[in-house]
């Protein structure tokens, strides 16, 4: 149910790569509830999804852009601007990718140039596209900033490997920028850290299967959706929370604040 919540706002979102990120069900939401945006992604993963039939939908204009590239960003948000005719007020950050992960490494065996691809594309990249809306005056006042985390930032998950520090640097940019944005021009950045979701990239994470059961029994009100996730970015983007900012927001059916779960008892208790 759509009620107008962001009703001729202007944004930008990033990450979408097919109909289970999401981003892509983001977009959806963002648009049924009267909001105008640009989508963008890398290159390779434009050719790799099917932003085409998102934009289609939306009636918006995809603009290639490698998130770790300054200058592409720069050219991202100007012609972002232009083409919905007015700065922004919102932008989603849903970017997140490790070669070590992809390719199996282990923690202890590390490629370290692949490491610091992980850290720049996963988590310094949040730092560009602020730094990049700030220096184009791209951002509207009272505008909001949301990026994708999760809650391995802060606790040890052995298959999330190098991305746990990436999710760390983004939060700590989200406090950094938080505050710069806020006093500069009342823009507010966030991050909400989600529940494993079944998307194609959290599906590629080695016994993803397993972890995503065990939060299931974990969480009281169960694991979050990527539809649940969108309705709450559409929230974060809306002027009900304007007043939020530097936070990293848990949206996980509870997990994060529970010790052990009935269900997880009668699971493991020996016959």
């Amino acid at each position: 149910m759509a009620h107008q919540l962001l009703k001729g706002k202007r944004g930008i979102i990033f990450g979408a790569l097919d109909e289970n990120s999401i981003a892509w069900k983001t977009a959806l939401r963002v648009k049924e509830e009267g909001a105008y945006f640009t989508l963008t992604n890398a290159p390779i993963a434009l050719r790799m999804g099917k932003i085409n039939e998102l934009a289609k939908a939306c009636d918006a204009q995809v603009i290639p852009a490698d998130a770790t590239s300054e200058q592409e960003l720069h050219h991202l948000f100007t012609k972002s601007i232009e083409i919905l005719g007015g700065k922004l007020d919102f932008v989603l950050h849903s970017i997140g990718m490790s070669p070590n992960v992809r390719k199996d490494k282990s923690y202890g065996d590390l490629n370290y140039d692949w490491f610091l691809k992980t850290l720049d594309i996963s988590g310094v990249s949040f730092h560009k596209v602020l730094q990049t809306a700030e220096k184009t005056d791209a951002m509207n006042e009272w505008g909001s900033v949301v990026a994708l985390s999760y809650i391995a930032a802060q606790r040890t998950f052995p298959d999330y490997s190098d991305m746990a520090q990436a999710k760390s640097v983004l939060e700590s940019i989200a406090r950094s920028y938080g505050y710069r944005f806020a006093k500069l021009k009342k823009v507010r950045v966030n991050t909400i850290s989600q529940s494993p979701t079944k998307t194609t990239a959290g599906a590629g994470i080695s016994g993803f299967d397993v972890f995503y059961d065990y939060a299931q029994m974990m969480s009281p009100l169960g694991n979050a959706s990527a539809e649940d996730c969108a309705n709450y970015i559409v929230l974060m983007f809306s002027d009900y929370t304007r007043m939020v900012t530097m936070q990293n927001l848990m949206h996980d059916g509870g997990f994060s604040s529970t010790g052990i779960t009935e269900d997880l008892i009668e699971r493991l208790t020996k016959p």
